[in-house]
């Protein structure tokens, strides 16, 4: 989170599964200005249940993940991964435009 805070100053919320919960998290949280927003699935919810603000991660990565670069770790270098994941969204934003 500090190098998010520091790479987007205008970040202000973010939204994480709650498996980041905790006191050292929340600590993180505070310290880079960002408000963490944990969302957890109810004790009393069975079977499957749309979280809020997850299914718009999980939309994006069925997306990313028809780009077949990104269907399988491929790459050896963190910055190669990242430039192909950059590139599989540009392609699908000006596919939109298009």
């Amino acid at each position: 989170m500090p190098l998010a805070a520091h790479d987007y100053p205008t970040l202000q919320k973010t939204w994480a599964d709650g498996a980041y919960q905790g006191q050292q998290v929340e600590k993180v949280a505070s310290k880079s200005g960002i408000t963490l927003k944990v969302v957890k699935r109810s004790e009393k919810d069975n079977g499957f249940i749309v979280q809020a603000k997850r299914w718009i991660v999980e939309r994006t990565f069925g997306w990313l993940n028809r780009e077949r670069r990104l269907s399988k770790d491929y790459e050896r270098k963190e910055e190669s991964s990242e430039a192909f994941i950059h590139l599989g969204m540009m392609r699908l934003m000006l596919r939109r435009l298009a």
